[in-house]
This record gives C-alpha cells, sequence and structure tokens, in this order.
C-alpha cells in the first residue's frame, strides 16, 4: 500500500527536490518490487475461458447492433419513402 505523505510548510527548492530525487527514485522502485510479487499469472485454463468469453460476447453484440441498424435503416428508408409521395 502507498504510504501517505504529510505536507509540512517548508520552502522546497528545486535543488532540494533535485537532491532527493534518488531517495525518491528508490524509495519508488522497493514499492514496484513489492507490488510485482503480488501480481499473479493467470494459468491457461483461465486465459482460454476469459478469451472465449470475450470472443462470443464480441459476436453477440456485432448482432445486436446489426440486427439494429439493419432495422432504422428499413424504418428510415419506409419513412422517406411515404414523404415522398
Amino acid at each position: 500500500m502507498a504510504k501517505a505523505a504529510v505536507m509540512v510548510d517548508q520552502p522546497n527548492s528545486g535543488l532540494q527536490q533535485w537532491k532527493n530525487g534518488p531517495a525518491r527514485l528508490g524509495e519508488f522502485l522497493k514499492d514496484v518490487r513489492s507490488e510485482m510479487k503480488k501480481v499473479v499469472t493467470p494459468s491457461k485454463a483461465e486465459v482460454q475461458a476469459t478469451t472465449i468469453v470475450v470472443i462470443v460476447t464480441v459476436f453477440v453484440f456485432a448482432a445486436y447492433f446489426g440486427a439494429v441498424d439493419f432495422l432504422v435503416g428499413h424504418l428510415m428508408d419506409f419513412i422517406f419513402q411515404h414523404l415522398a409521395k
């Protein structure tokens, strides 16, 4: 978990920030290493399952939007044909 910083009402010059850079970088890298230890790589079965879910979802949405496009297109054609008469 990231550590909360307490703001102190002191003037902080650019030179002071530059001097603190390596220490801040080291703390950042230590936090990155700590967080990377918590990362879990999914198994092959999990990757396959989620990939199938994504592919099926894409096809379902494609069919839905295709049907809506078809219906709206024919409805607009019908309306324009009756307005043109």
